[in-house]
């Protein structure tokens, strides 16, 4: 570094001052919310003031555990959580297949169009996902309808509304969603291959296969490993516009996952405080889980992952 430079001279802070409207919005979107946390403590009911509001501690806590109706809800909500978050995490080894098969097509216009095709449904809303879905798997949707054409059925059948395989159905809609988004990190690993490598591999007479088994996949590993541990440490959130989007009458007892209970308990039955405790609990686990998921890779991999 040259001497004499004034601080605002150098390159660091001028790096420094590219991150500050991210931190801004950290802070905003991230940490600000979080003195919401303080309803959790009180009696709140929507419409009046805080001070106006008795303190009651740890009564919305203790609640969960001692209330029978509330526990069940709370396992019941956690079993799905879990469910579809291990299905994710089962199905995490997909986007790097995808990637991989994208890569060995030889044809450049071809991989960038099935490139776009899978990637374009990540930036498509989960509202349009599901008039999508609703137009093909309703009573009077297209699947119903083929399949009553073809005399395989004499009635519709309303899928959306069937209680049966939700997991699935989920994972699977999520699945369509990322998948190409996912696989674009692994793209970007490969490109980092080195091509030496590559040819030396060839030079031996690796085939293709045997080309992406020893040299690319053992590249692609660590960006694997990390995004697993990450998963793993953020097991409990599946987010909500998802199931909020497909969940029905009929389906809520096994689509309800830990997010979407929390915006039904506050908002939909004004249960506030209640569901601002459960959501501090949820982030504290997450917290502790992405600590263990950091020990993890520090253990295996050597590495830290933040």
């Amino acid at each position: 570094m040259v001497k004499g430079k004034k601080e605002w001279q150098k390159p660091g802070f001028k790096l420094f001052l590219m991150t500050v409207p991210l931190l801004v919005m950290v802070f905003l979107f991230s940490y600000m919310p979080l003195a919401g946390w303080i309803y959790a403590f009180y009696d709140y009911r929507a419409g009046m003031k805080l001070a106006n509001c008795d303190f009651v501690g740890l009564k919305h806590f203790i609640s969960i555990f001692n209330s029978p109706v509330k526990l069940h809800s709370i396992l019941r909500v956690m079993k799905n959580t879990l469910g579809i978050s291990m299905l994710n995490i089962i199905a995490s080894p997909l986007p790097m297949v995808v990637a991989i098969l994208l890569n060995e097509l030889r044809s450049v216009r071809y991989r960038k169009t099935v490139q776009t095709l899978t990637t374009l449904p990540h930036f498509i809303s989960w509202v349009l996902v599901y008039s999508v879905a609703f137009s093909m798997f309703s009573t009077d949707g297209l699947v119903n309808q083929v399949l009553m054409g073809l005399g395989l059925t004499e009635k519709g059948v309303n899928f959306l509304a069937d209680p049966n395989h939700t997991w699935l159905k989920m994972w699977g809609w999520n699945m369509w969603k990322v998948l190409g988004w996912d696989a674009i990190m692994y793209l970007a690993a490969i490109g980092s291959v080195d091509r030496e490598q590559v040819e030396a591999a060839q030079i031996d007479g690796a085939g293709r296969w045997k080309v992406i088994w020893h040299v690319e996949v053992p590249a692609l590993l660590p960006t694997f490993f990390v995004l697993l541990l990450m998963s793993i440490s953020n097991i409990i959130n599946c987010g909500m516009e998802q199931f909020y989007v497909f969940s029905n009458a009929m389906n809520k007892s096994s689509i309800e996952v830990l997010d979407l209970y929390v915006y039904n308990q506050g908002l939909g039955s004004n249960q506030i405080p209640y569901a601002t405790a459960v959501g501090m609990l949820k982030s504290v686990i997450s917290v502790t889980l992405l600590a263990m998921a950091n020990g993890m890779s520090k253990t295996l991999r050597g590495e830290s992952i933040f």
